[in-house]
């Protein structure tokens, strides 16, 4: 069954806006995201000094500088949006380990029941920010996810941690990976759904990937849908769907169930793919640079400490397990964060490629590349309906100025180059130097 929808309506079931696809906005307040500290109170520094002097400052005078001289957070209360999934972590720690305070603000980690509510309430204005799907920013830019707004990508917040869940039925029926999939749906002709949790989401991404890159088209052979990720597990109970891409606690948690298996996670669709952001809109970035400034530094010091060793990462699934968060057992979180796999048919592995927060900096940087890959995949799949300058938009979307002067504030180190290449499970390089070319180079497409 093709799963196709009204050309007057989004995916979820909002109404398709009409506004140009090709808006990019404008690449930021580079003016305002120049400012430098002034006073330094505990230093007697009372002009204006650069990024050089303030980065031999011990950090928790940096950080008072931050909040008491001219960069002070135009808003020092910020809602933070996030949905119940480990990868929400380095938002909720930044605001129980006190990072934020470091920065003059205060994080109100606010969680959402799905990623249209998240959406909804990023574009309304009742949330500053949130822990988001990178692909959902680039839709809203481009007039696909909803209503069509200016956005701002300030960081990636994780790397890899996802994964492709089939139902225990399927794994019966020989159905284990992608290969034998598709040979039982090539044997067994019926209408075969998969969930994904938004449509122009990373995991929908990932899943059409993965099941195209098996010969099996997820537009023409299969029933997609769109289900929250704290519903995934009890949908797949109750036989709504053969699979589903989530990410994690609810791969393990269907494990754990007895209700599914793991054909494969995603970073091995794609080893340290993108996967959250932390997005908002252009215009708050614009009026509150300092506080998206601050913001992106909390995050990133959690981030950061969270990888930094494997208490931080037993602490962490140990607070997010929390009823006001993920909402679920420690275990069902602390396995796989540690990388500790198994697949739900009796066989595990160590992964070195689980879920990652900071890894030096590298998971943080807001590639232009991995930010020009989904709109690549929206092309692919229909959902744009020509190409875009695909390369201008990113520009537009990823704020990298603003995030190379908060990482230069902690000392972390910035790529040199902000695009990077990839190799895909398929053998295929990405690599951002031709995307319109990469996005019709696709044998299974819409």
């Amino acid at each position: 069954m093709a799963s196709h929808f009204p050309n007057d309506s989004t995916p979820d079931g909002g109404v398709r806006p009409s506004a140009d696809p090709h808006g990019s906005g404008p690449a930021g307040s580079a003016d305002a995201s120049r400012r430098r500290f002034v006073g330094a109170g505990a230093m007697g520094i009372v002009a204006a000094v650069g990024t050089s002097i303030m980065g031999l400052v011990d950090p928790l005078v940096r950080a008072g500088a931050w909040a008491a001289g001219s960069d002070k957070p135009e808003k020092e209360e910020v809602r933070i949006g996030f949905i119940p999934l480990t990868d929400c972590a380095s938002v909720v720690m930044a605001s129980v380990l006190g990072f934020d305070k470091k920065y003059g603000i205060k994080i109100v980690p606010t969680k959402e029941s799905s990623w249209p509510g998240v959406r909804d309430k990023l574009l309304n204005g009742e949330l500053d920010a949130a822990h988001v799907l990178y692909g959902m920013i680039y839709g809203l830019q481009l007039g696909i996810s909803g209503t069509r707004k200016d956005m701002a990508v300030l960081m990636t917040i994780n790397n890899n941690g996802q994964a492709i869940t089939l139902s225990k039925k399927l794994a019966d029926a020989g159905a284990v990976d992608g290969p034998s999939l598709a040979k039982l749906m090539a044997r067994d002709k019926r209408e075969y759904t998969f969930a994904q949790t938004f449509p122009t989401g990373t995991h929908a991404m990932w899943l059409y990937y993965w099941l195209a890159a098996s010969g099996i088209d997820p537009l023409k052979d299969a029933k997609a849908i769109s289900v929250p990720p704290p519903q995934m597990v009890a949908n797949m109970r109750v036989g709504n769907m053969d699979g589903f891409c989530v990410g994690e606690p609810w791969n393990h948690r269907a494990i754990m169930d007895g209700i599914g298996i793991t054909a494969i996670t995603t970073q091995d669709i794609w080893r340290d793919h993108p996967e959250k952001v932390l997005g908002t809109q252009l215009d708050f970035v614009k009026k509150n640079p300092n506080t998206a400034r601050a913001m992106t530094m909390a995050c990133l010091e959690a981030g950061r400490w969270i990888d930094a060793s494997l208490q931080n990462k037993l602490k962490m699934a140990d607070t997010i397990a929390d009823k006001a968060y993920v909402n679920t057992s420690v275990d069902a979180i602390n396995q796989r964060i540690l990388g500790r796999y198994q697949n739900g048919l009796g066989k595990t592995w160590d992964d070195p490629n689980a879920m990652k927060f900071f890894n030096d900096g590298l998971v943080s940087f807001p590639y232009l590349s991995d930010g020009m890959w989904f709109s690549t995949q929206h092309r692919r799949w229909g959902l744009l309906k020509e190409d875009v300058d695909y390369l201008a938009v990113a520009k537009a979307i990823n704020q990298i100025d603003l995030y190379k002067e908060a990482a230069s504030q902690l000392n972390i180190s910035v790529p040199k180059d902000p695009m990077r290449s990839s190799k895909l499970m398929d053998g295929i390089v990405w690599d951002g130097k031709n995307p319109k070319a990469y996005a019709a180079g696709f044998k299974i497409h819409a």
